[in-house]
């Protein structure tokens, strides 16, 4: 996990946290649930979380998505772990970028799948053509995020698409965590779903939902790619989300207002961010995501990670090939942004 502190006085710009809070109608459902004495806890939460499934598909609705199309767990790490195992270990390898969000890895060495990671250009880019391959090399899944993560990089839907027909005996797991963050105009995989029955795609609302402290993801995809993950499920932990979590991920799904206030927040904070970060002389790449991914051609990245640290600002830095001297920061309230170019002014 990210670098978690928790103390007062830090400005915090490493974990992609929503710097708003959660619908204030998602903190009356749980206080709801909770009741008086908490009676409600010596009993176990429903095990399906039906309520969730019916409002994530309500949220959906117009994609043509039903409850048997939604698959709940605790925060999109856990989706995402019962999809590497009950959906991509296959005999050949599955596909993912070799930038990319850095636990696809991990899943592969836990679960024993096999796994080749295709480069992203010179531009940081997925190129969707080199997910297609001749029949004798087709892999056995494809997984990649979109917005990738680290870089924020957006894939149009056209392109994902074009990777999901390309392979259709795989199935094609699209990892949206960040895809809230793209703007009105860009359009959710799960537009896809109906239209392909290897499509898995994965949402979480511990970003523009802001309750990352809930642990609260889910899945929408095929019936039959549902019940697969269901078994996996029911075979390690039949009651994956507390009564709290489904309460608060209820009305959080129901309360749109609120979702498209913060995430417009993040998104104008964000561009402007860009812009006062150009002044100082970064490169950034274009983001879609609640992040950016900046570099100073005249500064070291690393350097640059330890003096924002010495000012109780942390970012993250990766320490990999190609983009080792990149700093992926959270967009922060528009007060932390600015504290955090005051800093950079005074270290640059």
């Amino acid at each position: 996990p990210g670098e978690q502190v928790n103390e007062p006085g830090w400005i915090k710009l490493n974990t992609n946290e929503n710097p708003y809070p959660p619908s204030p109608k998602a903190v009356a459902a749980m206080q709801a649930e909770l009741g008086a004495d908490g009676a409600t806890l010596r009993l176990y939460p429903d095990p399906n979380a039906d309520r969730l499934k019916d409002a994530i598909a309500r949220h959906f609705t117009m994609h043509g998505i039903t409850p048997a199309h939604v698959f709940v767990g605790n925060g999109s790490d856990e989706v995402l772990a019962h999809a590497f195992q009950g959906l991509l270990k296959h005999e050949r390898p599955i596909l993912f970028p070799d930038i990319t969000y850095s636990f696809y890895p991990v899943y592969c060495g836990l679960y024993g799948v096999d796994y080749e990671q295709v480069a992203l250009n010179d531009d940081f880019e997925i190129v969707a053509a080199d997910y297609l391959r001749p029949e004798a090399c087709k892999p056995g899944g494809v997984i990649f995020p979109n917005p990738n993560a680290p870089t924020g990089l957006l894939l149009p839907l056209a392109e994902v698409e074009r990777i999901v027909t390309g392979n259709p005996e795989a199935v094609v797991v699209v990892d949206e965590a960040y895809i809230d963050f793209g703007g009105d105009d860009i359009p959710t995989a799960i537009a896809l779903v109906a239209k392909y029955p290897n499509l898995l795609v994965v949402h979480t609302l511990s970003k523009s939902r802001s309750l990352a402290g809930l642990r609260v993801g889910y899945a929408v995809g095929h019936p039959e790619l549902i019940e697969g993950l269901e078994r996996v499920k029911n075979s390690f932990n039949s009651y994956p989300l507390d009564r709290l979590a489904i309460a608060g991920a209820v009305a959080a799904m129901d309360d749109v207002a609120h979702f498209d206030a913060t995430r417009k927040a993040v998104m104008k904070s964000r561009e402007a961010l860009i812009a006062d970060m150009a002044k100082l002389g970064f490169e950034t790449l274009p983001s879609a995501a609640n992040f950016i991914f900046a570099r100073h051609p005249k500064h070291d990245a690393a350097t640059l990670a330890v003096a924002l640290r010495e000012r109780s600002i942390i970012v993250r830095h990766f320490k990999l090939p190609r983009i080792e001297q990149f700093l992926r920061i959270t967009i922060g309230t528009d007060e932390q942004c600015l504290a955090l170019l005051a800093a950079l002014r005074e270290i640059l």
